[in-house]
């Protein structure tokens, strides 16, 4: 059996599905602990990942310090988990201000539901789009139609509207611009 030179172990493979996986499902989760345990979880399965992408180690990436026929390591590898390392920590550090400044003010960590989201989505339940055009005073048109002919002001043609409707159409042009301050 031939393996290639870049396959990585299983078990690092399952290391980093594991941590990631485990990372996501504590996200998920209410309390704000337990979301920087898994942004913590992530960024590690991140770091693995990158490692394990960047093909089996070697000698320092630097020219004329290896040995000749002995290959190099991957420095993009290493850089980028260097900078991975960086944005999960400045990561944590914002989401365990934010659970400290939580418990300070309310004695723990758990965030609560968004009344003013609740109260939004209600609304938008309401006022859901109507399929129909109730103020219409003309029942035969549809709204489709009403769209193709209304009157666009890029428009450098005089035709206005198609179907005769110009003065209707003036009408509610001046009215509008009239409104404005």
């Amino acid at each position: 059996m031939i393996v290639l030179e870049n396959t990585p172990p299983a078990i690092l493979v399952l290391a980093i599905g594991v941590l990631f996986a485990t990372g996501v499902y504590l996200l998920l989760e209410r309390p704000l602990t337990r979301v920087l345990l898994g942004f913590v979880l992530i960024g590690n399965g991140v770091n693995l990942m990158l490692l394990v992408m960047g093909g089996r180690s070697g000698a320092s990436p630097i020219i004329g310090n290896a040995p000749d026929g002995v290959r190099m390591s991957d420095p993009l590898a290493q850089a980028m988990v260097l900078t991975s390392i960086v944005i999960t920590l400045a990561l944590t550090a914002f989401v365990l201000a934010m659970a400290y400044r939580s418990w300070q003010l309310h004695g723990h960590d758990e965030v609560a539901d968004d009344v003013e989201d609740r109260r939004v989505a209600r609304h938008a339940a309401l006022n859901a789009p109507a399929f129909e055009d109730a103020d219409d005073t003309e029942p035969d048109r549809t709204l489709d139609e009403e769209a193709a002919d209304v009157y666009d002001d890029v428009d450098d043609s005089d035709d206005g509207p198609a179907d005769g409707h110009a003065d209707r159409h003036a009408d509610r042009h001046a009215d509008r611009h009239k409104e404005r301050p």
